[in-house]
């Protein structure tokens, strides 16, 4: 892995990966559609080309003398399934067939734990993927056809399905930023987590190793959404956290959603989003261990929240006439 193109390097994850590239003195060349956005990669090193996923031409020079490619470009978003598919579908079918066309080695696709149903016991390398969700539904989609043409071109591919992936620039923390959330339900089931450094570590583990195929990867402990609330409370006391009944917030969201409709554009609110909030998704621990010899940096949500607040600056840190806690 020395010539690297990321896709959705201005994202959230995609930036740490960026990041993680350079501390291996890896400069790589990064998938900007926007160029005023890729302004936020200006402190790394490695180069920005321009080109959209739904642009068959544009990605022909982006893949052009690389071997590896990291995928994580797509809308992150929890809307309609005909909304979210072109740019996960459609965008991932046309990256296979420029790195297909360009002697790329290895693929690297930033799967989703909501490739899966609810369930109360871990998930593990045996449970079946069965998506209720149009976001899910569009990740293994994408999924099973970069795998088959993957296997076709003779690239090695490989898919990490992560889980709740949090950090100081998560869309968890830019909400909390404001001191108060919103929780569409009761908070009590439980979700894999994973901090988006060990996320990024992870990836570029898939890069360089020799695995092939689809894998799920987490911390060690699979906490309800009200422990994690707790722990970041801890850190974070002025955070306030209303919760909503769920039949309440599945209404408000499917108004928002017919709204959205008319106007063709993904959002934040969503009745999607209200039931992955929900959803029972834990996951068995030591998935990184296992799949690449590595401990998490940060094995549990009581670790890594801390060091996540702390990097923060602008959430730990307040004038002290405007501290009230």
């Amino acid at each position: 892995m020395r010539r690297v193109l990321l896709t959705g390097a201005t994202g959230f994850i995609g930036y740490e990966v960026a990041r993680a590239l350079n501390e291996r003195g890896i400069a790589p060349r990064m998938l900007v559609r926007r160029p005023l956005r890729g302004l936020l990669l200006r402190g790394l090193s490695g180069e920005t080309v321009t080109g959209d996923l739904l642009d068959p031409q544009s990605l022909r020079a982006a893949v052009e003398g690389v071997d590896t490619v990291i995928h994580l470009g797509a809308i992150a978003s929890f809307v309609a399934y005909r909304i979210v598919r072109p740019s996960i579908v459609e965008g991932s079918r046309n990256l296979l067939s420029a790195a297909a066309a360009a002697g790329v080695k290895t693929l690297v696709y930033g799967g989703s734990l909501l490739v899966y149903p609810d369930q109360e016991r871990p998930i593990d390398p045996q449970t079946p993927a069965a998506p209720v969700l149009g976001y899910g539904r569009a990740k293994l989609e994408a999924e099973s056809l970069l795998a088959r043409g993957a296997r076709e071109a003779g690239i090695r591919f490989v898919s990490l399905r992560l889980p709740h992936t949090y950090g100081a620039r998560s869309l968890f923390f830019e909400e909390a930023r404001r001191g108060w959330m919103l929780f569409p339900g009761r908070g009590e089931n439980r979700y894999g987590h994973l901090h988006v450094r060990d996320a990024a570590r992870a990836l570029l583990a898939a890069a360089e190793g020799g695995l092939e195929g689809a894998f799920v990867v987490a911390d060690e402990d699979s906490c309800s959404w009200n422990r994690f609330f707790e722990v970041v409370r801890e850190s974070y006391p002025r955070l306030r956290v209303t919760r909503i009944p769920r039949p309440a917030a599945t209404a408000a969201a499917l108004l928002l959603d017919g709204l959205r409709l008319l106007h063709r554009r993904p959002g934040l609110y969503s009745a999607g989003a209200v039931r992955a909030w929900n959803l029972n998704l834990p996951v068995v621990p030591g998935t990184l261990r296992r799949l690449f010899g590595i401990d998490p940096l940060y094995p549990t949500v009581r670790q890594g929240i801390p060091a996540v607040v702390e990097e923060a600056v602008a959430y730990c840190w307040l004038h002290s006439m405007k501290d009230k806690c």
